[in-house]
């Protein structure tokens, strides 16, 4: 038995006209606004834990940070590879 293809024209429930969007300059400055956002939960994570003295709560808070600025280093080295890649930025 063969499957049966879908019609070009017909978009499946993966495929979207956005989907380039996450590597895009403004998808990549999308990202890093997020993790600013994300930065503050994790401010007050940290500050809740240190108040009540919670050392697994402290940790939990300070993982996020670090994964927090990690994947904002990775974001920004894409933008400055978008930005390299970029023919007219010479």
């Amino acid at each position: 038995m063969e499957k049966a293809k879908a019609p070009s024209s017909v978009k499946t429930p993966g495929s979207s006209s956005l989907k380039g969007f996450k590597h895009s300059k403004p998808g990549l400055w999308l990202s890093i606004g997020t993790s600013a956002f994300g930065a503050v939960s994790v401010v007050k994570d940290v500050r809740k834990a240190r108040e009540e003295s919670d050392t697994l709560k402290l940790v939990n808070a300070l993982v996020g940070a670090a994964a927090l600025i990690t994947g904002t280093a990775l974001l920004v080295r894409e933008l400055r590879q978008l930005a390299s890649d970029d023919v007219l930025l010479g």
